[in-house]
């Protein structure tokens, strides 16, 4: 199984990296945008279903559909979490006014060094569950201040401009004044100067650390096992890149999302707690979840932003 999804993963990266980049840096299309996600989410679903399968003929059917339907309600959990990444890169993006054709160089890097972290942190964190099972409560209350913390913010302007690590990189690193295609550094009169895409993949590189240890206690609140762990948050990281330019244009439409997944870890914080007082079914755990990302989904789209006059 490990061997499966390693080659798929190795596969699926080369794939992507080859035809998604075919032609050079350009701006993505939401048509293209649009074939991508949907690639990435049937190849995700693909997956599982080859997980059931494998897993109902070693182990039986029951088997089988307890571990399909923990890989599910990870993908779903992890996906939905992987959206609030896109708004913060989003909002880097244009804090920096980073070129079209730059954007996708940052979120490759971006996606790998999520895929990095994630397996890292996962493996860290099985084995320290093994070990400690107090770990849990811990998880449970962090996710469930998280949520909290994340539902008072929710709606608010994150102001960029007085946020002391991007202040410190930006007065600390010697900068040139604009970007220089897609590089990184410069030599200039015998001295090194970092380009703005080079602030733009370290923020980027430090919001991944940040969404993962927001989202790696979320999944092991469904289970503690980690090939599951791993493979959901991995495919659910894959398509990180497609649906960026998927919903860079509709980030404002779903504005109350950012609600929802404050409830969903919320949610996820409370039955971590309870862990040892009432297991919460697996399909009563993603039949909630999926109720609230759709609910706040269908809300944002029917009770549309309404833009405040004073700040135009």
């Amino acid at each position: 199984m490990w061997s499966a999804f390693g080659a798929l993963v190795v596969v699926a990266l080369l794939v992507d990296l080859v035809l998604m980049r075919h032609g050079g840096p350009h701006r993505v299309t939401f048509k293209e945008a649009l074939a991508w996600s949907i690639g990435w989410v049937v190849l995700a679903l693909a997956f599982g279903g080859w997980l059931w399968w494998y897993v109902s003929g070693q182990s039986g059917a029951e088997e089988g559909q307890r571990v399909a339907l923990e890989y599910l309600t990870g993908y779903l959990v992890e996906k939905s979490l992987a959206v609030d990444n896109i708004f913060v890169f989003l909002m880097l993006f244009t804090y920096f006014a980073v070129p079209e054709e730059q954007r996708q160089k940052v979120l490759i890097i971006g996606v790998l060094g999520a895929i990095v972290l994630r397996a890292i942190m996962i493996f860290a964190g099985a084995l320290l569950l093994q070990k400690f099972h107090w770990i849990l409560y811990v998880f449970g209350i962090f996710l469930l201040l998280t949520g909290v913390k994340m539902l008072w913010a929710a709606g608010k302007e994150p102001d960029l401009d007085n946020n002391p690590l991007l202040r410190w990189l930006t007065n600390h690193v010697p900068m040139t004044r604009g970007y220089v295609g897609s590089k990184l550094s410069v030599l200039e009169h015998g001295k090194r100067l970092y380009t703005p895409l080079f602030i733009v993949i370290v923020m980027v590189g430090i919001t991944d650390v940040i969404f993962a240890v927001d989202s790696i206690p979320a999944i092991f609140a469904i289970t503690d096992d980690p090939f599951i762990v791993l493979t959901s948050n991995v495919f659910a990281v894959l398509g990180l890149r497609a649906m960026f330019f998927l919903l860079a244009g509709l980030a404002d439409r779903f504005h109350l999302l950012p609600y929802g997944l404050a409830l969903v870890l919320m949610f996820i914080g409370t039955k971590m707690l309870l862990i040892d007082v009432y297991k919460i079914p697996i399909a009563v755990s993603l039949g909630v979840v999926a109720a609230i990302i759709a609910t706040t989904v269908a809300l944002s789209l029917l009770r549309p932003k309404v833009e405040d006059p004073a700040v135009h």
